[in-house]
């Protein structure tokens, strides 16, 4: 089947060449508008009780939301004093009059000493808008900011979720733009080192191009349906580009081994037979695992999934269409325009890969025992991760929204602006009462404020010591909807902290799931294409031992708060749990990528001798130094985001980089050879009625 399709691609070279020239050419006039038409946000339930819990807010007695918070501040004057007093009304005044604005809170309206900083020099006023969603708020805020600002000599500051959004949506696509202009130019070096020439080192970077520009044009489709977030575009360009450069590498690398022996059509198709059939069966574990993310109700989580899956999808296609037609166009031009000429591979057992695999298969107990230790040393950390929700802080150091937190957290007395919203809905005011009662009772409340009310529903607000992302904020939550609702009434908790409590309970019930959506389809997959069932199990469990090692570095960096100011963040101690479960995703397919690399030239070789020992030597050997370099080409492309300036993107990055390299040396080099000795003829067991399918429906030729 592959070494037909390599034939027919090679047939119809040219017209798979147009078609891919008019994905790059659509893509570029059409599919880049994406950027203008995502979505920020997205990290609610739909159906979580803070998700409900607004709604029936905005229904029952109006929006209650606060979009923006305007931080006004005087060196000398304070609150009282004509010199703070008079600019800052005079720029209310303009506030309340704006078309975009549903109302204004402030102190000068109704005195409250939770607005008033402890020394009297600032104030912070709540501004609510009328747009209905987070989109159009934040294409508001654009249009009220002009009139938010106060006169000289007053320091007006803007803080608050909008505006949160806003700076997170333009900092994600400055580290977009800083990213692919820090990676590209490294790729082409080393790409240029790994193949020795211009014309080869080119190909992997056409073909990322391809798939990143072939993503966007689904990812706007997709839009035209459902929301999509503006996170979509880091992983379409992180996966698309580093899995298009990984597959690129591995079959221009088999085309100019099998050109060393065949003509160019037989190359081609041979190729095809061999890597080609590699890349299919890592496309689709990868597209499988990360498309398990699309079980999870988040628009931003399933974002993740639709944007790496089509990344994947379109990567994996373009190397077996356009890559190919490109190979056969170029034939042996492939190599031409050599910088320096590298000295052949030895592709027998007996070169320096294969030499490290015959070290650890003479030791595999002493390797394996080794290597489990170091991973479990790396992994421990994660066994004391505390989760919570994000917060300003993910933002860098000096953006406005973040500085407008930090000082009404340490300079105003009420802290942080993060209240537990309870609706009590039917029952009048004394089923109001009654709430109010029974929360004041509980331990950590330190207040119950009646914040709007009407003859059907009253909103209480409910204050605590702390942060909105603490525990202690959560367990709140938690306590209060325990509490028995009055006869006669439905009583619903919302806010920023019931909102984390939400997330966590969502992402927990569905995290098995996915687990085994990723499990079933990696077993099912590596089993008809090595028709082993003990090497697909083992896959999982190596996958999952490196990736245990990164959730514990993470752990061990981001809430423990080591190698903080070299990478340029403020820990939180705590994780967000959505980061975690988007590098399993991508991490676990990457890691499937390696194994089936490798897997691919050890079941070739022991379909030729049968013998196990000198298959993983020779698999070792054709594939360490491809391994190698497309791990060391996908750290570069991940190293370019993990230097922005959003935290959790930052954090996958860092995760992933230390996945990869966990997986391209310790496992794929050290691990997994030595388990294959140990299991000896039994990596390719498999019982009677298995082998009899595999025999049947095997993904080969």
């Amino acid at each position: 089947m592959f070494a037909w399709w390599g034939r027919a691609v090679v047939r119809w070279r040219w017209a798979v060449l147009a078609a891919g020239a008019v994905v790059v050419l659509v893509g570029a006039l059409w599919g880049l508008g994406v950027f203008g038409r995502l979505t920020g946000g997205g990290f609610d339930d739909p159906a979580s009780e803070s998700t409900r819990a607004r709604a029936r807010i905005a229904a029952e007695i109006g929006n209650q939301d606060v979009d923006i918070l305007v931080l006004y501040s005087s060196p000398t004057a304070t609150v009282d004093d004509p010199a703070l007093r008079g600019p800052v009304t005079a720029a209310l005044a303009a506030v309340r009059a704006h078309p975009d604005v549903a109302a204004v809170t402030s102190w000068y309206d109704a005195p409250s000493p939770a607005l008033v900083s402890t020394d009297r020099r600032a104030t912070y006023v709540l501004v609510r808008l009328k747009a209905p969603d987070e989109d159009t708020k934040v294409a508001a805020l654009d249009r009220v900011r002009p009139v938010l600002a106060a006169a000289s000599p007053v320091r007006t500051q803007v803080g608050g979720n909008v505006p949160f959004l806003d700076v997170a949506n333009e900092q994600t696509s400055k580290d977009l733009a800083r990213a692919e202009t820090l990676s590209l130019p490294v790729l082409l070096v080393l790409l240029i080192v790994i193949f020795g020439g211009l014309v080869a080192a080119a190909t992997p970077l056409v073909i990322g191009g391809l798939a990143i520009l072939g993503a966007f044009i689904a990812i706007r489709l997709l839009n035209t349906v459902t929301d999509v977030s503006v996170f979509a575009v880091n992983v379409i360009t992180l996966i698309g580009l580093g899995l298009a450069i990984d597959y690129a590498l591995f079959v221009v690398s088999r085309f100019r081994e099998e050109l060393v022996s065949h003509d160019v059509p037989t190359a081609v198709a041979r190729t095809m037979a061999t890597a080609g059939r590699t890349v299919l069966v890592s496309g689709l574990t990868v597209a499988l695992a990360l498309a398990s993310l699309l079980i999870f109700p988040q628009v931003f989580m399933r974002s993740m999934g639709f944007g790496g899956t089509f990344a994947v999808l379109v990567a994996m296609l373009a190397a077996l269409t356009v890559l190919p037609a490109l190979l056969a166009v170029l034939g042996h031009r492939v190599n031409a325009l050599r910088i320096f000429r590298r000295r052949p591979v030895a592709f027998s057992g007996d070169g320096g890969w294969a030499r490290i695999a015959h070290s650890v298969m003479r030791r595999p107990v002493l390797y394996v025992l080794g290597v489990v230790t170091v991973l479990v040393l790396l992994a421990l950390p994660f066994l004391r991760v505390q989760w919570g929700g994000f917060d300003e802080r993910v933002l860098p150091r000096g953006a406005e929204p973040r500085a407008v937190a930090e000082r009404i957290r340490t300079e105003f007395p009420a802290g942080s602006v993060g209240p537990i919203d309870v609706l009590v809905s039917g029952g009048g005011t004394a089923a109001a009462a009654e709430v109010t009662r029974a929360v004041e009772g509980l331990p950590g409340v330190t207040g119950v404020q009646v914040t709007a009310a009407n003859e059907r529903s009253t909103l209480l607000s409910v204050t605590y010591p702390g942060e909105p992302t603490s525990s202690g904020a959560q367990h709140l939550v938690r306590e209060i909807r325990s509490l028995p609702a009055p006869a006669g009434s439905e009583v619903l908790v919302g806010g920023r902290p019931a909102a984390d409590v939400d997330m966590l309970d969502s992402l927990g019930g569905r995290l098995p799931w996915m687990a085994l959506i990723m499990a079933l389809s990696t077993l099912v997959l590596l089993f008809f294409a090595f028709g082993s069932i003990l090497l697909p199990v083992k896959a999982v469990l190596m996958n999952l031992v490196s990736i245990g090692a990164s959730f514990g570095v993470i752990v061990w960096v981001f809430q423990d708060g080591h190698l903080s100011s070299w990478l340029g963040f403020t820990p939180t101690g705590f994780i967000e749990p959505s980061n975690p479960i988007i590098m399993l995703g991508a991490l676990f397919g990457l890691a499937t990528d390696y194994e089936v690399f490798l897997l691919s030239r050890v079941r070739e070789a022991w379909d030729r001798t049968g013998d196990n020992t000198a298959s993983v030597a020779t698999g070792l050997q054709h594939t360490g130094r491809i391994i190698t370099a497309a791990a060391l080409l996908l750290v570069v492309v991940v190293a370019g985001f993990a230097s922005g300036g959003i935290v959790f993107i930052k954090l996958i990055g860092i995760g992933m980089i230390v996945a990869i390299v966990v997986d391209a040396t310790l496992v794929r080099l050290l691990l997994v050879p030595a388990t294959m000795r140990l299991l000896g003829r039994w990596n390719w067991w498999a019982p009677g009625p298995l082998g009899r399918l595999y025999g049947r429906y095997a993904l080969r030729d």
